[in-house]
Order: structure tokens, then sequence, then C-alpha cells
């Protein structure tokens, strides 16, 4: 479902709103976020960052955030159909009734200083939650020192993992782009680490406040379905294993449960309140399985760390025939690197075009190692022609389906499936 029309006018205007898609810092929208009396955070904030996992982690601690019985307002990027998807009050997208006057405030306030998009929307998300929500939980957008979210002061900060992306902004190793995650946290605010390796940077900058998976806490296998969180001050479990595939969403589980421990009252959370809210998320285009004769995965990844997690996923879940990968990138990203780390589980490649100014031609693609040296067909204009030639190679009850890449992608082949092409391979 696309966006209104009014909403629509909106997102094309804030995006000619200023020249450049990224422009890091802090200043211009701290001036406007003081206009609109958004200085000092008008509702207590949750920061959430890292390279990967933060849109998970998120949604695990709004699930479990209102399971305690709490209004949560999430704020994630980007979106898979519809703009709403970015904005959640009370677990549900925000109503164009929300959104619109917010959208008219902060163009108000803006006057004269340019904005990004990013910058924009995350101005009309703090000002829908302003008075409607106990507490907003904010991902990240990019980095996290400079990026729009940290103009608030949190009662918590997570970064889930660091790794290689965005390198231009970030820097082009892990010691770098660590300091520039670590800079949501705060002196004396409690912090979580998901990531069992932080580079020593993130560890100076957060000091003694810092918890991190694998020193301070793990999750601990059960039963069948099961898990125990094993932390400071004892054990929680068993708890359901989370609903979103793959043995990453267990360690995301494990950051969030973690967090929720160390957020002071009235939010601290416990074990009844991660029974009820593990199972229950669901988010699309996150290891997400389609069945049918020829199953289809989706994955939003787009890193190289991403693309292993999702390789192991499909080592989990082997097939008897092949895999066929339908891929495409944006330019800025390691395409190499994000193919390399799922070679091992490919057969086939289906390279396709990416729309937009930032998106890779998929005749590039298609000339980048590895998937130049395999088995390669194509390259195809856009991601429903990459899936419907996959479905058409692919043998009934023998081969799988990936699509991954970004947000674009996963959409693009959620759309295509939900119009009905065949799968069936015949």
């Amino acid at each position: 479902m696309a966006e209104s029309p009014e909403l629509r006018a909106w997102l094309k205007r804030i995006e000619a709103g200023h020249p450049a898609d990224i422009a890091l810092g802090l200043d211009r929208v701290s001036a406007v976020a003081g206009r609109l009396g958004l200085l000092p955070a008008p509702v207590p904030v949750v920061l959430v960052g890292g390279t990967n996992g933060k849109g998970s982690v998120v949604a695990f601690l709004e699930a479990a955030l209102q399971a305690a019985g709490h209004r949560v307002g999430a704020y994630t990027s980007p979106h898979l159909f519809r703009f709403n998807e970015r904005i959640r009050i009370g677990g549900r997208p925000a109503s164009d009734a929300t959104l619109l006057p917010a959208f008219e405030a902060v163009e108000a306030a803006r006057g004269d200083t340019p904005l990004t998009y990013f910058e924009f929307t995350t101005l009309v998300a703090m000002t829908a939650f302003r008075e409607v929500v106990d507490v907003a939980v904010l991902e990240v957008g990019l980095g996290g020192r400079l990026d729009a979210v940290n103009l608030w002061d949190p009662l918590l900060s997570v970064v889930t993992s660091i790794d290689l992306d965005h390198q231009a902004f970030l820097g082009t190793n892990r010691e770098a782009i660590g300091a520039e995650k670590a800079g949501i946290f705060r002196p004396g605010v409690p912090a979580v680490c998901g990531d069992a390796r932080p580079p020593s940077s993130l560890l100076a900058a957060a000091g003694d406040v810092l918890w991190f998976q694998g020193r301070d806490f793990a999750a601990a296998p059960g039963e069948k379905g099961e898990w125990r969180w094993v932390g400071p001050g004892g054990t929680l479990g068993p708890l359901p294993e989370p609903r979103l595939a793959g043995a990453y969403q267990l360690r995301n589980a494990a950051t969030a449960v973690a967090a929720g421990l160390r957020l002071p009252e009235p939010f601290c959370l416990g074990e009844a309140h991660w029974r009820a809210a593990l199972s229950r998320v669901a988010l699309p285009g996150r290891g997400q399985l389609v069945p049918g004769p020829v199953p289809v995965w989706l994955d939003v990844a787009h890193n190289p760390a991403a693309a292993r997690g999702l390789a192991d996923l499909l080592r989990a879940s082997p097939v008897s025939g092949r895999t066929l990968a339908v891929f495409g990138a944006m330019q800025d990203k390691d395409v190499s690197a994000v193919a390399e780390s799922m070679a091992a589980v490919t057969d086939r490649w289906y390279p396709c075009d990416m729309p937009g100014n930032r998106g890779m031609a998929g005749e590039e693609l298609a000339r980048t190692p590895p998937v130049s040296t395999m088995e390669c067909r194509g390259p195809f204009p856009d991601t429903a022609f990459a899936l419907e030639a996959a479905s058409g190679d692919a043998r009934p009850d023998r081969d799988r389906i990936v699509v991954f890449g970004s947000f674009l992608m996963v959409a693009a082949a959620l759309e295509a499936l939900e119009n009905g092409f065949d799968r069936d391979g015949r």
C-alpha cells in the first residue's frame, strides 16, 4: 500500500529540501528542534545504534515495553512499503492524521534552515510522540555521534554490533566505526553492546557503565524452542526463541533483554514481559521465508556481516537442490564482499538493477567477482524480472530462491510475490 497523496507530497517536498541525502551534524537539526520545543526530549528516550540488528532490537524492546503496559513510540528506517511504517505508536504505524500536522509543524519551525530527509522525519517522529507516548525507542540512522536522534539524552543507549558499512562517512575500520557509534553513550548512563568483540574505542567511550555480550551476558541454550538469558544477578528463563529466524536473532534478543534490565523504573523489564514479547515480533524481510513448491527467502542484508548471517541461516535450513540468488545493491556498498559472504551457499546469481541515483546497475554487479566468476544469468532490469527468471529456472520441491541486498529489493520481491506470478517452476 502506497502513501496517501497528501503524505506523498510532503515526502517529495522534503526529498528536495537539502542538496545531500546524508549530511551528518547536529547544528541545523538542533536549531529546529529547539524552535519546536523538542529540547530537552519531551518523552523519555532509548537510543539504539549499530551496524546490523538495530531494527530487530528496537522491535523487541517495543514489544516488551508494551507487554509491561507502556504506550511506546518507535522510530526506525528505512521502510518497506509506506513511510508510516517508520513511526509506530502503540505498536501500529502512525496515521496520516497524526503525521500530517507534525510535518506542518516541522516545516513552520524550519524557516530557511535546510534539513535532510532523515533529519526532517526524525523531528516529525518526536513531534508525533510528544504527549502521546510514555517512552520512545529511536533507531540511529547512520553512525551515532552526528546522527539526528543523538540530539536527545537517553535513559539507555544500545549498540547492537560494529562492522564495516558506510565507510565513507564512518571510517574504514572497526575502531573508527566503533568510536562513531559510541557517540550515543552518555557519562553515567547505562549502556549495552551486543557485539562480543567491541572495539577498544567503544569500550573506552562507554567506561564502566557498559554491559557487552560474551563478557557480561549471554544467551544459553535450553530445551527445544527455548533459551535462557544469563547475566549479572542471575538467569532469566526459560524464554521462547524469537520468531525471527537466524542465530543472530537470538543474539539480538539477548541484547534487548540486557537493555530491558538496565532501564530505570518504571520501564525496567522482567522475565514475564520477555516471555510475552519475543515470540510475537515479526519483521518482514529479516530472514523471512515465503513457503511454496519453490520457497523464497527474503533478507535486507546489504553489508558483509549481514550477508554472513544470512548465509548461516541458509546453511541451517538446507534444501536438496540449488540456491538461486536474486541480488541488487546500492553503489556505496562493498558488493564484492557481500557477494563473497554468500558465495558458498549460492549456485546461481540473478543480478538486477537498483532504482534511484544511488542504485547500482545490474550490469556492473554482473561484472563483480564472485558474481562474474560463478554461474550467472542476466543482468535484469529490476527485482521482479530477476525473481521471475529465477522462478522459471527453479525445480519445485528441490531448489529455493533467496532475494537480498537492500530494503528496496525485499519490498519489490514481496510485491511481485503478492501479485502472484507462478513460482512453481512450470
